[in-house]
């Protein structure tokens, strides 16, 4: 099983906050900064889905996931 970690681009993000939505547990906001914030890099299986959501539907395209080899 591969283990995923999440990857902002703040360089690139425009603040939108969708990210929120979808994974609250796994992205938080920078209001002074105006970006996203990695909350946990490596969620839980469990929260994939909500995750690929969150990277799916970024306006700023700002959101990876990564896959992390395999046990």
């Amino acid at each position: 099983m591969s283990a995923v970690r999440v990857v902002a681009d703040t360089t690139i993000c425009q603040g939108h906050q969708l990210c929120q939505g979808e994974a609250p547990d796994v992205f938080g906001f920078d209001a002074d900064e105006d970006v996203v914030v990695v909350l946990d890099e490596h969620p839980d299986e469990s929260r994939r889905k909500d995750v690929a959501t969150a990277v799916k539907y970024c306006p700023a395209f700002a959101l990876s996931i990564e896959e992390e080899g395999t046990t």
